[in-house]
């Protein structure tokens, strides 16, 4: 085993537990943070397999906007910044969906090439792998911009309770989606005024 290998196994080690940091901590900043250092270590994983123009990539687009969008949306929609008991669900579920899928990958895998070589391709450009990004892979690519786009659009409509309400209500106490018409609050007032002064006479 060369170094190469140790250090790969290492950053994946790395990716692999703030991973499962990322969706058992109950903070969510503290999730986009585990988040950063999770693609962070496949970045390092792809230098490592001297894809350095794809490492760079996964550094600007999900470690540099994928995540600022991410902490963008926490804060737009006034997401709790402390722990959530939102948050705290039964994880068994989970684990045993992404522990199956794992393993029976991994068995896939092994079954399919064994301990048989690989005749590696040549060396990646940036010519080609633009070619391949924007002639083969073009639709994916328009449809995740799409996507983001659509989930900041929606964080901005989420940080704002006021659009889309009816005129003449106001925001329920129990929360920005629940309107509650004026005159119900006026008379409520009204009526603990009167009990008031009557209770003093």
């Amino acid at each position: 085993m060369t170094g190469a290998d140790l250090l790969l196994l290492a950053l994946g080690a790395v990716a692999v537990g703030a991973g499962v940091l990322v969706v058992s901590t109950k903070h969510l900043v503290r999730a986009g943070l585990y988040l950063v250092v999770c693609l962070g270590a496949l970045a390092g994983d792809y230098l490592v397999l001297t894809a350095e123009l794809v490492a760079w990539v996964q550094v600007l687009i999900y470690v540099g906007a994928v995540v600022v969008l991410l902490l963008f949306a926490v804060m737009l929609t006034r997401a709790p910044i402390g722990a959530s008991d939102d948050l705290d669900r039964p994880g068994w579920p989970a684990a045993l969906i992404g522990g199956g899928s794992g393993l029976g990958l991994a068995v896939l895998l092994v079954d399919a090439f064994r301990w048989s070589r690989v005749e590696l391709p040549a060396a990646g450009t940036a010519d080609r792998l633009g070619e391949q990004v924007f002639r083969s892979w073009v639709l994916p690519f328009e449809v995740l911009s799409v996507l983001l786009l659509a989930a900041l659009v929606g964080a901005i409509v989420l940080s704002r309770p006021d659009i889309g309400r009816r005129p003449g209500t106001t925001p329920a106490p129990g929360g920005p989606g629940r309107p509650t018409p004026v005159a119900t609050t006026r008379a409520g007032a009204v009526a603990g005024t009167a009990a008031e002064e009557g209770g003093r006479g």
